[in-house]
């Protein structure tokens, strides 16, 4: 089996499927990627049987066939070259490689792609169709928000929650939570799934710079992400995602309107004075003042400033963990942000402070910080 194929355009394709390579696999075949050529068209693929990619390109060939080819060698390779054409040489018996360039030839040992894991088969799945520029933004707004709790698997991943009337994202640890909806999506009939943050991250990478349309597969066990030439297969998180509506609290009379990037530099001065288990900052709002302070006994560090704010409410103190603050104020670009507060022991809704873009909701929830007064 021999093949023509651009070293750029194959290294830009591995660097992709390299994502989902795991660093300890159970099967050796999986330190591999599998190399497939039918009708001058290449299919590789890239699985750490959780996850499967596949992408295609057009390469100059005459023959068809398949062999696995160890990933890391290869990626190694092909980042040491300029763009040039490179020719591989595949022995069908012995599964041995050889890439020829222009300033010589390369010989590794391949193995036989049979022994390759097959891609799982979608059967009697759901279509729906976003822009990939819309799930990019989805999958960015919540991914900082899942959680990494082994015993709460179900909220290590994305919550995918579809109706007719709207298409919404949810992510939560328990300590934050964040919902994105888009009112300007639809989905045929109701349903809704848990996908694992490891494709979702390789996902939100790829799609920042795709115009096209992703196509969304899914079943009971599996989702598939097809868009461009590539294909992603993975194995969804089996559980019940907890309600999320219910830990929403519905009135919050006490309201804080205020500069985002003013918000979040003072935050991130005052915290660095802050218990370094907790993380606690104190808010303190009264009138149209806001005072940001944090302290930690075991140093006698502290340190307080003063903003000025836009607050409808009454007088108010409470604490929350500065590190959670900061991820959901960098995760919002409104120029103004508005908080939300019912109680000191009630969760705080963080909103943007102006309307984004059309069809699109984002709400942040953060659980407060009990004050050591």
């Amino acid at each position: 089996m021999k093949f023509i194929v651009s070293s750029t355009a194959l290294h830009k394709q591995l660097q992709l499927l390299n994502g989902v390579l795991a660093t300890s696999n159970t099967l050796p075949i999986l330190d591999n990627f599998l190399f497939e050529i039918e009708s001058k068209k290449l299919t590789v693929t890239a699985s750490d049987l959780e996850t499967t990619i596949t992408a295609t390109m057009a390469v100059e060939a005459k023959e068809k066939g398949s062999v696995a080819i160890p990933a890391r060698i290869l990626m190694d390779t092909l980042k040491a070259f300029p763009e040039q054409p490179l020719t591989f040489s595949i022995d069908g018996k012995h599964h041995g490689v050889e890439i020829s360039s222009d300033q010589g030839k390369y010989k590794m040992t391949g193995f036989n792609g049979a022994d390759f894991p097959k891609s799982p088969v979608m059967e009697d799945p759901t279509s729906l169709t976003l822009p990939a520029g819309t799930l990019a933004m989805a999958i960015n707004k919540t991914y900082f928000a899942t959680g990494n709790d082994d015993l709460r698997p179900v909220m290590s991943g994305i919550f995918f929650e579809l109706t007719e009337e709207d298409v919404r994202f949810v992510a939560t640890d328990a300590h934050k939570l964040v919902r994105y909806k888009r009112t300007d999506l639809q989905a045929p009939k109701a349903a809704s799934f848990i996908v694992p943050k490891k494709p979702l991250n390789i996902l939100r990478g790829t799609l920042g710079g795709s115009d096209s349309d992703v196509t969304v597969e899914f079943n009971e066990n599996n989702v598939s992400f097809r868009f461009d030439n590539v294909v992603m297969v993975c194995r969804l998180i089996d559980g019940k995602y907890p309600n999320y509506e219910a830990v929403i609290p519905k009135t919050n009379p006490n309201k804080l309107t205020i500069d985002r990037q003013t918000f979040l530099s003072s935050i991130r001065r005052v915290s660095i004075f802050s218990n370094k288990t907790t993380h606690q900052v104190r808010l303190h709002i009264n009138g149209s003042q806001l005072t940001v302070s944090a302290e930690d006994l075991d140093f006698a560090n502290e340190a307080n400033e003063k903003l000025t704010c836009a607050y409808d409410g009454d007088e108010i103190t409470i604490g929350f963990n500065s590190r959670f603050l900061m991820d959901m104020l960098n995760n919002l670009e409104t120029e103004n942000v508005m908080l939300e507060m019912s109680a000191p022991n009630r969760a705080g809704i963080l909103l943007p402070g102006e309307t984004g873009e059309a069809g699109e909701d984002v709400l942040m929830l953060v659980m407060p910080v009990m004050l050591n007064n």
